[in-house]
């Protein structure tokens, strides 16, 4: 493990943090983009310029802030743990153990919990944060992937990229509670913010699947074919979406695109072109900016929302996976 050490580009750190460390709690703008194959967290500035990389554990994957976003959370699928990074210092301060290859994760409402999936153990872990054991493991399909919670904090919802489901999982019974058969290989969630549809990606059937939380039925199937490619090229995995819910952002796989759609027609407002393999996506705060982590060309994408296209891409570690900002 490699809690702590973190190599610091010190000029530019210095000048980004000026004399006053206290200032870098929170609402930094910072950008954390974590690398699988380097072992590490890239931390941009605002303006894209390298502050710093902070080494991990091994294979970085799914990150979040807490709340105050005074600490990011990192699942590392190769060592097992979950680090915690200081958002003030940027450095590896503490870790939580979990099961065999932890990939994605979510906090319960009041965080008080982790859902974890462990993609080797095929389980749905919950964790208690604050002393860092398991309290239950729940069965699931092979090798679970997407963890999001209900808007009420009731209920999990878990992908089994082999199983090509999603299970409902009953916190109160912590029990399995149905499978909705989706399409092949599905990988991540979002909720809408009125918390009546979940979304889907199903990276090998090219598909989304949006599913009625009222029901728990499958309400829609959405395709995606951005010009030039076949439709087999399109993989969709990481979504993102606006908080009035109005437009939702897909990024394509190896169809090196992210979709931009109107959330309630299902119109594809853009195609924009980014890196290879887009991966994850996130929006500022402010929504007037989007970036994906392309897995495949090691870089990262700007997208202006207004114009809804592509203005820098960046260059980070390898084979990035998780894009968050700090604002």
């Amino acid at each position: 493990m490699r809690r702590g050490r973190t190599s610091i580009l010190t000029g530019a750190l210095v000048a980004f943090m000026g004399a006053s460390s206290p200032a870098l709690a929170t609402d930094t703008g910072l950008i954390f983009v974590s690398n699988e194959r380097s072992n590490d967290i890239y931390v941009l500035s605002p303006d894209y310029e390298l502050v710093t990389k902070i080494e991990t554990d091994r294979r970085p994957r799914d990150m979040h802030f807490n709340a105050a976003h005074t600490l990011l959370y990192v699942a590392c699928g190769d060592d097992d743990v979950i680090d915690i990074i200081d958002v003030a210092t940027l450095e590896v301060v503490d870790a939580i153990p979990t099961g065999p290859s932890p990939e994605v994760f979510a906090f319960s409402p009041d965080e008080s919990q982790i859902y974890v999936s462990n993609e080797e153990d095929s389980t749905l872990e919950i964790i208690d944060v604050a002393d860092k054991i398991v309290t239950a493991r729940i069965p699931t399909g092979a090798e679970p992937e997407g963890v999001i919670h209900s808007i009420d904090g009731k209920t999990v919802y878990v992908t089994s990229e082999v199983a090509d489901m999603v299970h409902v999982v009953d916190l109160a019974s912590q029990s399995v509670v149905k499978n909705i058969i989706v399409g092949t290989r599905p990988r991540r969630f979002i909720v809408t913010p009125d918390g009546s549809e979940l979304w889907v990606s199903d990276e090998l059937s090219s598909e989304v699947h949006v599913i009625d939380l009222a029901t728990l039925e499958i309400k829609e199937v959405l395709t995606f074919l951005p010009p030039g490619f076949r439709p087999e090229d399109v993989t969709p995995v990481g979504m993102a979406i606006t908080k009035d819910g109005s437009k939702t952002l897909i990024s394509l796989g190896r169809a090196n695109h992210v979709a931009i759609i109107d959330t309630a027609s299902r119109n594809v407002l853009s195609y924009v072109l980014v890196g290879s393999r887009a991966w994850s996506v996130d929006l500022s705060r402010d929504e007037k900016t989007a970036i994906v982590a392309n897995g495949l060309s090691d870089d990262i994408t700007i997208i202006d929302m207004g114009s809804m296209k592509p203005v820098r891409s960046v260059p980070v570690g390898r084979t990035p996976h998780t894009v968050v900002i700090d604002d």
